[in-house]
């Protein structure tokens, strides 16, 4: 069968030359784990492969193919680390590939009333803030989101600049002095969770880094924010959101606010500059509520 990249990962990842090698990288460690391909996930994500498979004793696995500047090791160790508690299994894989346990891709908790996804969500990404393992190479929340705030400062020309220099200086205060260093997923929200066989919810896709909390919890914040913004009700919602996660998983509400508006406006103003102006415009709506 053919290996060619989904529609979605090739608008995302534009000309590259990891998209080009796909299709023979992919055969590579097929062959390499001897595993039989069942179909590539599609539409998928935007920045990797998920081909679904069945190991040599027919039993039914995943194959993840990650390009390099995605860290594929960061997530492989990750995953390990967890060992299945709160994320999926890692079962093998090497040189960019993954080898993970079958979920049902097709449910998330996004197929979830709000309320009830919410409750899950709190549920499952407990079980990810453990303490990192003894000299990990995971990147630091202070590190990754310095990155991010330099390059919002050069370029975030096109944010109102009220709400700029708020979640500039928000970032400032919240790096300057974190509570906590726990391994986190880096990138959790309602989609990255699905249904599994062995447990009910299973993360998938971290994008590891070791600080707090209530960084891991900014972008839950923000889920679903197209129907928040449908409604008048919507500033009032998000708020009530940020304070019931917060008492629910103990994190204070104010430095989870924090996180959330730099969340949002990096997220919006990224969305922005590659093309996705709707997306992007959302999130700085939802920004400016909190």
């Amino acid at each position: 069968m053919g290996f060619e990249p989904p529609q979605r990962l090739v608008r995302a990842l534009g000309d590259n030359e990891w998209l080009g090698q796909l299709p023979k990288l992919t055969e590579a460690a097929l062959a390499r784990d001897g595993l039989e391909a069942e179909r590539v996930m599609a539409p998928g994500g935007r920045s990797s492969l998920v081909v679904l498979v069945h190991r040599q004793d027919g039993a039914p696995a995943a194959l993840k193919l990650v390009p390099p500047f995605a860290a594929p090791q960061l997530e492989g160790a990750a995953l390990a680390h967890w060992n299945g508690f709160g994320a999926v299994r890692l079962l093998g894989g090497s040189e960019g590939a993954l080898l993970l346990e079958r979920l049902h891709p097709e449910v998330s908790l996004r197929s979830l009333p709000e309320a009830k996804a919410l409750l899950e969500a709190a549920g499952t990404v407990r079980r990810l803030w453990v303490d990192p393992p003894a000299g990990h190479g995971f990147e630091s929340v202070a590190d990754r989101t310095a990155r991010q705030a330099s390059a919002l400062a050069a370029h975030g020309g096109g944010a109102p600049p009220a709400l700029l220099a708020a979640a500039l200086t928000a970032r400032e205060e919240l790096a300057a002095d974190s509570p906590e260093r726990l391994l986190l997923h880096g990138n959790f929200r309602q989609g990255k969770v699905l249904s599994g066989d062995r447990t009910p919810w299973l993360a998938v896709g971290p994008e590891p880094l070791v600080g707090e909390r209530a960084y891991d919890l900014a972008r839950l914040v923000r889920d679903r924010v197209e129907d928040l913004i449908a409604t008048s009700a919507g500033p009032s919602a998000a708020r009530r959101r940020v304070n019931r996660l917060a008492d629910s998983l103990d994190v204070d509400a104010d430095r989870l606010r924090g996180w959330t508006l730099f969340r949002a406006v990096e997220s919006g103003m990224r969305a922005m500059a590659a093309g996705r102006l709707a997306e992007g415009e959302l999130a700085l709506e939802f920004a400016a509520w909190l």
